[in-house]
């Protein structure tokens, strides 16, 4: 078939589907990707030269690539490559634990695997996750991340090895359409589906993804795992962001911002919070721990629910209010990327928020500067600027952009 490379984060849905893909015939080689912060275990290791590290286009053919594993030998690359730090079992990661078991994985299915050093391309997401949050946005770092890094750079590794597709564990689908273009669709499971991450992705790379759990619900990925004996079967889903290893993200900011020389060591810029009557009602230290729709940990106590429903970063104001004044009933979107020709939009369609929101039905309108206008139906609650609003025809993916 073809060579694959996957993204491999020691879970269970990258696991099986390095699983999948080889009981589809296809050569995988398996990928880690180091973001540098710092990890509880020791980081150090020898770094090792490309021409060791990397899997050799002349042995592409899956048969001879399976027999040279069954020998104990790794298939080698003569070709110079942009990354390229072998994972020898104890180099750092986004955790350690989560490198080792995509090691035993790789082992265990008979892959070469290794680790690309993106330190350098972290670095960006987490200043884009510290500024969008210093100017009262709420950042998406996933979806970025996909953007810039995982249909980015891995793409660039995928050509230096003569690699065909770019796999991951997302729960999303391909498919293909009647005129030979490339769909990306909803994942079978409603409860995971992770379509919505990837809206950004280039549409040229579509016809080169593969995205071999989409198709399954996430018991059935479990029975998979387990029926093959890999160690994650069992193992819980990640729902941190990946580059704050401890402590609420609000500390991660502050300490990142004064690592920069944004802010002394310690030191705090905070306001005051406001109800959209403009009665002040009390003190914050800072917007960067708040975010539209928030209700919990605001460190106040109010007689009814009261929601974050505008931050004001000129002021440092945290407009509260009901959850009536939380509700809109449009938005505009801008920096879209479309995976149509957006000339083909359609007019009305389902749009989604958040990640974890519910598709409304909506009208589409796109204006001459490339801005989307969203109209729905019935208001919805948490549009917060600096979140993506992703459009579906269906189950289809039709492209999105950024809430202003």
């Amino acid at each position: 078939m073809a060579r694959v490379v996957l993204a491999m984060s020691g879970g269970v849905d990258s696991s099986v589907a390095a699983h999948l893909l080889l009981e589809q015939g296809h050569e995988v080689i398996g990928v880690f990707m180091r973001h540098g912060q710092a990890s509880p275990v020791a980081c150090a290791v020898e770094a090792t030269p490309a021409s060791r590290d990397v899997p050799t286009p002349a042995h592409s053919a899956r048969s001879k690539h399976q027999k040279q594993n069954a020998g104990g030998e790794t298939p080698r690359l003569a070709a110079t490559l942009p990354v390229v730090n072998r994972l020898d079992h104890k180099q750092g990661c986004c955790t350690a634990s989560d490198a080792e078991d995509a090691r035993r994985v790789a082992d265990r299915l008979a892959i070469p695997f290794y680790a690309l050093n993106l330190d350098q391309e972290f670095s960006r997401i987490i200043d884009y996750f510290v500024d969008e949050y210093a100017a009262g946005r709420t950042p998406n770092p996933c979806v970025q991340c996909n953007n810039w890094i995982k249909f980015g750079k891995l793409f660039d590794y995928a050509d230096s090895v003569d690699a065909e597709f770019v796999a991951t564990g997302h729960y999303a689908r391909m498919a293909t359409g009647a005129n030979g273009d490339a769909k990306l669709l909803r994942g079978r499971d409603d409860s995971k589906d992770q379509s919505y991450v990837l809206f950004g992705i280039k549409q040229r790379f579509l016809k080169r993804m593969l995205l071999p759990v989409g198709d399954y619900e996430k018991p059935e990925i479990r029975r998979l795992a387990a029926g093959v004996g890999l160690n994650v079967a069992m193992k819980k889903d990640s729902q941190e962001i990946c580059f704050v290893t401890q402590g609420h993200y609000r500390e991660f900011i502050k300490d990142r911002q004064a690592r920069r020389g944004d802010l002394l060591a310690g030191e705090t810029i905070g306001g005051e919070f406001v109800l959209t009557s403009g009665e002040v009602v009390g003190q914050h230290d800072g917007i960067e721990g708040f975010t539209i729709g928030q209700r919990k940990g605001l460190g106040i106590a109010f007689g009814d629910r009261k929601f974050v429903v505008r931050i004001e970063p000129e002021t440092r104001r945290v407009v509260l209010g009901d959850r009536e004044e939380l509700g809109r009933g449009k938005l505009t979107a801008q920096d879209c990327n479309w995976l149509i020709d957006p000339s083909m939009l359609p007019t009305r369609g389902l749009a989604q928020i958040r990640y974890n929101a519910t598709p409304a039905w909506a009208e589409f309108d796109l204006d001459a500067g490339g801005r989307l206008h969203v109209q729905f139906d019935e208001p919805r609650y948490g549009v917060a600027p600096g979140q993506a609003v992703v459009c579906y025809d269906g189950d289809r993916v039709l492209g999105g952009g950024w809430i202003e």
